[in-house]
C-alpha cells in the first residue's frame, strides 16, 4: 500500500466522516461510508485525480446517498424507531462549527427534520450550509444543474426552519441548565419540571434502551414531566438491570445540554435538552447501546468533570 495514498486520505478523514454523519445521522454508518470511500480511493488511478479533496467529497456524498436510498434503510426509518446517533461535544465527527449554520446543521432536531427531505435535498443542504460549497460545485458533485441545486436548497431551508431557533449554550451554561433539570427531576415533583419547559415542549425516547418497537413520544409538558420523574426515580430493579449504581454527569451533546448516566466509564443513557428562550423546548432520551457506542468511546477518552450525582 502506497504511504502517500493513505496519508492523503487520512488528511481528509475527519471532514469526510463529518459530511457522512450529517447526511446519515449515524456515526456507525458514517464510519462504514468513509471506509468504503477509502477502498475506492485505493483502487483509483490517482494520477488523474486533480483535486483529491473534491474527488473524495463526491465519492462520500454519493455513497451516503446510495445508503439513504437503499430499500433496507428506507424500511428501518419508516417504522418509526429511528433517531440520530448522539455525539459528545468535541468529537471530530461533528465537524466544522465556526458558523451558526454549521452548528445548527448537526443538532439532533435538524438531523431529525432532515429525514423529511429527499436524499438530494439533504445533500444540497449539508454541502451548502455546513461546508459552504457553491451551487456550481454542488451541481458537479450530485450530477444536477446549478438551478436545481438552488431549488433544492430553498426547499430544504424552508423545511428545516420548522425546527425553530434554539439557544446556543457554552459548557458553563449547559452545566447550570442540567443541574436545574436534574434537581427538578430528582425532587419527585412534576410541577418543578413543568416550570422548566416551554408551553409547547415535546419529547421522544427510544424506550429505555430500544426495547420499544417504536419511539415513545411525549406531546406536552405534563407527559414529559411524568415520564422524566419516573425515569429519574432510582430503584433496586433498575440498578440490577444495569449492573450497578450509575453516576450522573452534565455534558454537551450535539450542541445541547445533556444528562449522562454512566457506569464504569460506559454511557448507559443520555437525556438531551433542547433550549429555546431559556427554557427546555425538547427532550430526547436515548439508551439503546447501538446508539451509544461512539459516545462511550469519546467519553472514555476525555477527563470528566465531577458528577452531579456520584451514585444514583
Amino acid at each position: 500500500m502506497n504511504t502517500a495514498t493513505v496519508t492523503r486520505f487520512e488528511a481528509s478523514r475527519n471532514r469526510l466522516a463529518s459530511l457522512a454523519y450529517r447526511l446519515l445521522g449515524s456515526a456507525a454508518d458514517a464510519e462504514d461510508t468513509v471506509q468504503d470511500a477509502f477502498l475506492r480511493w485505493q483502487a483509483a488511478d490517482q494520477e488523474y485525480v486533480e483535486v483529491p479533496e473534491a474527488w473524495l467529497t463526491k465519492i462520500v456524498t454519493n455513497l451516503a446517498l446510495d445508503r439513504l436510498r437503499s430499500a433496507q434503510v428506507r424500511r428501518e426509518r419508516a417504522v418509526g424507531a429511528w433517531m440520530p446517533e448522539p455525539l459528545l461535544d468535541g468529537d471530530p465527527m461533528l465537524g466544522p462549527a465556526e458558523t451558526a449554520e454549521q452548528r445548527e446543521s448537526v443538532t439532533l432536531a435538524v438531523l431529525t427534520l432532515m429525514e423529511r427531505l429527499s436524499p438530494t435535498e439533504r445533500a444540497v443542504y449539508v454541502l451548502r450550509e455546513a461546508f459552504a460549497y457553491s451551487h456550481a460545485e454542488i451541481a458537479e458533485i450530485l450530477g444536477i444543474t446549478e438551478a436545481g441545486s438552488q431549488q433544492h436548497a430553498h426547499r430544504a431551508r424552508r423545511r428545516i426552519a420548522a425546527a425553530g431557533k434554539r439557544t446556543e449554550v457554552d459548557q458553563a451554561s449547559a452545566r447550570r441548565i442540567v443541574e436545574a433539570f436534574v434537581a427538578a427531576a430528582s425532587s419527585g415533583r412534576t410541577e418543578r419540571l413543568v416550570a422548566l419547559l416551554t408551553d409547547d415542549a415535546s419529547g421522544v425516547s427510544d424506550g429505555a434502551g430500544g426495547m420499544a418497537e417504536k419511539l415513545i413520544r411525549y406531546l406536552n409538558p405534563g407527559q414529559i414531566a411524568r415520564a422524566v420523574r419516573a425515569g429519574f426515580k432510582p430503584s433496586v430493579a433498575k440498578r440490577k438491570l444495569v449492573g450497578g449504581s450509575p453516576a450522573v454527569h452534565a455534558a454537551v451533546i450535539n450542541g445541547c445540554p445533556a444528562v449522562l448516566f454512566t457506569l464504569d466509564a460506559r454511557v448507559l443513557g443520555v437525556t438531551i435538552l433542547e433550549i429555546r428562550d431559556d427554557k427546555i423546548a425538547g427532550i430526547r432520551g436515548i439508551a439503546a447501546p447501538s446508539r451509544l457506542g461512539r459516545l462511550t468511546e469519546q467519553w472514555q477518552r476525555r477527563r470528566q468533570d465531577a458528577p452531579l450525582i456520584e451514585s444514583w
